[in-house]
């Protein structure tokens, strides 16, 4: 069923936004969470196997929830990538990305809506408490990336970019999308945060519970995706080499 504009003349205006791959026995679930918390809410649909396209298709019957289709899949990045344009194209001000497996809790939806609509410029970033269902070899590898997160911002302030529970600001992230080249899979989640930061968009953290996951489905390609993972860090390097002046200004401000 076809969500309504949000509201126009700058009132803050969130949408949820799922990017879904074959997640059928899940997203069901997150979605009543949205629902809810009173959210709107857009599925992205990336190139899903026909019976998660028809649970999708279900689902967007709901008042309140929407489908957006991709014929091919695009990666979760990707996926995103076209939930920020058509948040755009309805008139939302800020999108809260949240997974399609059921790791995130929903009942923590209206905390980030509140900080969001407190900070209304700063991204809002879940901070992840995990239970006793992490894979420790999961775990102990997000700190490979923490470590070059604060390599690559020459600062300890974003505490986890790989957390998949968050929302966004719509204009300086489109500004982004628009300007610059985003990798569009598994990588989106950190290099997205750390260009932002970048920018000086503000960055407010919020603990949340995580668990592993609620279908048992992952797309993390252990070879592929740790490739590409470290592309993105060795580009971020590079980047920061010409930042770092600005980047420690910064620091001696007080600024992050």
């Amino acid at each position: 069923m076809r969500i309504e504009p949000a509201t126009a003349g700058g009132a803050f205006a969130p949408l949820v936004v799922i990017p879904v791959y074959d997640h059928e026995h899940a997203i069901g679930a997150v979605v009543d969470g949205v629902q809810a918390a009173g959210l709107p809410c857009l599925l992205v649909d990336d190139g899903s196997q026909p019976s998660c396209a028809l649970v999708l298709r279900e689902l967007a019957q709901r008042a309140g929830v929407d489908l957006l289709r991709l014929d091919a899949n695009q990666g979760k990045g990707g996926a995103m990538l076209a939930g920020f344009a058509e948040a755009q194209r309805r008139g939302y001000t800020h999108v809260l990305q949240i997974d399609a497996d059921g790791q995130h809790d929903t009942g923590d939806l209206p905390r980030f809506i509140d900080a969001a609509r407190a900070r209304p410029d700063a991204v809002i970033c879940g901070i992840p408490a995990y239970d006793a269902s992490v894979p420790k070899a999961r775990l102990y590898g997000r700190y490979a990336t923490h470590i070059w997160v604060w390599i690559n911002t020459l600062s300890l302030h974003l505490r986890d970019t790989m957390c998949g529970f968050r929302v966004y600001p719509l204009p300086p992230v489109l500004r982004l999308v628009g300007e610059e080249t985003i990798g569009r899979r598994m990588d989106f989640d950190t290099e997205v945060m750390v260009r932002l930061y970048w920018r000086q968009v503000p960055v407010d953290h919020l603990a949340t519970r995580v668990t592993y996951p609620a279908d048992g489905v992952s797309h993390f390609d252990v070879w592929r995706d740790n490739v590409r993972i470290s592309r993105m860090h060795t580009r971020l390097f590079f980047g920061m080499l010409w930042r770092a002046p600005r980047l420690l200004w910064r620091r001696l401000q007080g600024q992050g």
